[in-house]
């Protein structure tokens, strides 16, 4: 599994091809919509932005699979939201927008979780390395 600091360098290459072509590209990834995500810090209380894909939307509500590629453990942005909800959110390089996020119930998350892997099949793969139930996160407009 890639460490914390390969996934703050993709994040970080991933933000400088953005920013590089003035958003022309790197809003899109893997067939969905890239998210820009602003959370606070669990312990630092310190905001931290980082991209990630959304394979499913439903009208205002944006759905994140928490997944760190299959890890044992749940991504550090999965934790701080869970911890400090209110976030902000750019979708696909538009407006930034104050939300909340929660994780899915249940019931949310089977009717959710078979949308997500067929946007992107790699989420079952990742679900397949895993012990842990990889979260869906809905982040809903404030």
């Amino acid at each position: 599994m890639p460490s914390d600091r390969t996934f703050h360098l993709l994040n970080g290459l991933h933000r400088l091809v953005v920013r590089a072509t003035r958003g022309r590209m790197g809003w899109r990834a893997a067939r969905m919509p890239v998210v820009e995500l602003t959370t606070t810090g669990r312990r630092s209380g310190k905001a931290h932005t980082l991209l990630l894909t959304s394979p499913v939307q439903d009208g205002d509500t944006v759905v994140l699979v928490a997944s760190r590629w299959g890890d044992d453990h749940h991504p550090a942005w999965f934790l701080n939201l869970r911890d400090h909800p209110e976030v902000e959110a750019v979708v696909a390089g538009g407006p930034r927008r104050a939300m909340t996020a929660r994780v899915a119930t249940p019931e949310e998350r089977a009717a959710l979780w078979p949308r997500a892997t067929a946007v992107y099949p790699g989420y079952a793969q990742y679900q397949a390395k895993t012990t842990r139930e990889i979260p869906l996160v809905l982040l809903e407009p404030r």
